[in-house]
């Protein structure tokens, strides 16, 4: 739905383009470009008539005046060229940026679209900003193209970053950066407040830093040998912005109300992972756009595309995580159910319940030590099974556990091998009274008090070899989960054989204790 929704979108903007109103600062761009056509060496000022240079001589807009120049192509013709190349990179920087912090599928288009719509109540207009209605009059403006680089920048530091990416990776990052402070410098700033926040929360180690400085050290360099116009000397040009800038300030909450949604999720991404490059990013444009309003330097107010940005990300992310969550949840419970149903535990072992809860001789609320001799936790290690024809008088099982005082059996199954109320035949084979329904029913019977007149075969049938009380009732009765462990203990507290005064017996084949024959 979500990838409908942006695909829409992002027809509207193809529409526009074809249209391509005139209004804002277009014409600007259009003298620009027909002067780098007309002279791509000498152009001279596009606003005026003086030989003087030009930061719109960027070299996105040289390289479109030479397009011009070769093919014959009218300014707009071009213009609108060069607004489909700014759409493309924008969206796939987007697509590109956002996989490298969430590998869904619905992760990218959700995040188009909270970049698109997620801003205010009020419409705002101006470049640099991914609105909907921005994008609508400065699609073919270079801070189109400007932004998507900036995802695509990004995007590719990321994986630097994480990977060890050598020299050449970080000599291109660094030419990258610099074209991008070329194209549109308010659009620069928010790509490097973006790039230090990656790196800041990647933490790289120390092997990454020479790379980086030589990175940054080469795009010093083209920004110093850009031909058209100085670069630097663009910091002191910043007194004649202040009052055009004045307007960002001016009602936030109408134009970017909805953002707070994203500073919200934000917050969550934080918590739980401490090394998430939104929230640095966040933290950065907002000390860059409150100082400016401090400070009077009101057009550092163009970094607000940096606030807006990762909040907006965070919204679209954490709307994933909802969505995938929430799958979960819906295609789980109807296997917990039916799982409950049948006995199943989460891990689809069979349930297995706890002895009864009535007060023993050991004390009130105590399971007993021993039945009928034999050790509590001997017997539970034997209904664990280590084998066919093992013997099952070894030290207590670590899976078991004690709560409140009373052992806690284990799981027996393990998921897909049949149903619980008829036994694993790979647990307690045959002789051992859980290979079947059989062996299950004779378990049960066993338990309820089998007594010596049905022979020694029954009872080790029921009890797998361990007499008529102790660890073969509890065996006999942990076979069957579904009748529970309360028959057993009862059983075993009773005299053998189901008669009072009964003599005890002892496991066939000697005296307690010994290994059972096979």
């Amino acid at each position: 739905m979500a990838r409908a929704v942006a695909g829409l979108l992002l027809v509207l903007l193809v529409l526009v383009i074809a249209r391509l109103p005139w209004i804002g600062d277009l014409g600007m761009h259009a003298a620009t470009l027909q002067r780098l056509r007309h002279s791509p060496l000498d152009p001279g000022n596009p606003l005026v008539d003086a030989d003087t240079p030009s930061p719109y001589y960027s070299p996105w807009m040289l390289l479109l005046g030479t397009v011009a120049r070769l093919t014959g192509l009218s300014v707009f013709v071009v213009l609108r060229l060069a607004a489909l190349a700014g759409l493309a990179l924008l969206v796939t920087g987007v697509r590109r940026y956002v996989r490298t912090l969430d590998a869904h599928r619905a992760a990218p288009a959700l995040a188009l679209l909270a970049l698109l719509l997620l801003w205010g109540t009020t419409p705002f207009l101006w470049s640099g900003f991914p609105g909907l209605t921005s994008l609508a009059l400065t699609v073919s403006y270079p801070s189109t193209l400007t932004l998507g680089l900036a995802f695509h920048f990004w995007a590719w530091l990321t994986g630097a970053l994480r990977g060890g990416a050598g020299w050449g990776t970080w000599l291109g990052l660094g030419a990258l950066w610099a074209v991008i402070l070329l194209c549109h410098q308010f659009s620069g700033v928010v790509a490097s407040l973006g790039a230090c926040a990656t790196v800041a929360a990647a933490r790289p180690g120390r092997a990454v830093w020479p790379r980086a400085a030589a990175g940054l050290l080469l795009g010093a360099v083209v920004l110093g040998a850009w031909p058209y116009y100085d670069f630097f000397a663009l910091f002191g040009a910043g007194a004649g912005l202040e009052s055009v800038h004045r307007v960002l300030y001016d009602d936030p909450a109408a134009r970017f109300g909805l953002v707070l949604l994203g500073a919200a999720a934000l917050v969550a991404r934080w918590r739980r992972d401490r090394r998430d490059p939104l929230a640095p990013f966040f933290l950065l444009g907002l000390l860059v756009v409150a100082a400016g309003w401090l400070s009077g330097h009101y057009s550092w107010g163009r970094a607000l595309p940096a606030v807006v940005i990762p909040a907006q990300l965070a919204a679209a992310l954490e709307a994933v995580r909802a969505g995938r969550r929430g799958g979960a949840r819906r295609s789980d419970g109807p296997a917990r159910r039916g799982a409950r149903r049948r006995g199943v535990g989460p891990g689809g072992d069979a349930r297995v319940r706890g002895p009864a809860r009535r007060p023993a001789a050991g004390g009130p609320g105590r399971a007993p030590a021993a039945l009928d001799g034999v050790p509590l936790d001997h017997a539970v290690g034997g209904v664990r099974g280590r084998g066919h024809g093992r013997d099952r008088s070894g030290p207590p099982d670590p899976g078991v556990r004690a709560v409140h005082g009373r052992p806690r059996l284990p799981r027996l199954l393990p998921a897909g091998r049949g149903a619980p109320d008829r036994g694993h035949p790979g647990v307690l084979r045959g002789g051992d009274a859980a290979g079947g329904a059989a062996g299950h029913r004779a378990g049960v019977r066993g338990a309820l008090g089998a007594g010596p007149d049905r022979g020694p075969g029954r009872r080790r049938a029921a009890g797998g070899g361990a007499g008529t009380g102790g660890a073969g009732a509890l065996r006999g009765a942990l076979s069957h989960p579904r009748r529970g462990a309360a028959g057993a203990l009862t059983a075993a507290r009773s005299p053998p054989g189901g008669r009072p005064g009964a003599p005890p017996a002892g496991p066939p084949g000697g005296p307690p204790g010994a290994a059972r024959p096979p």
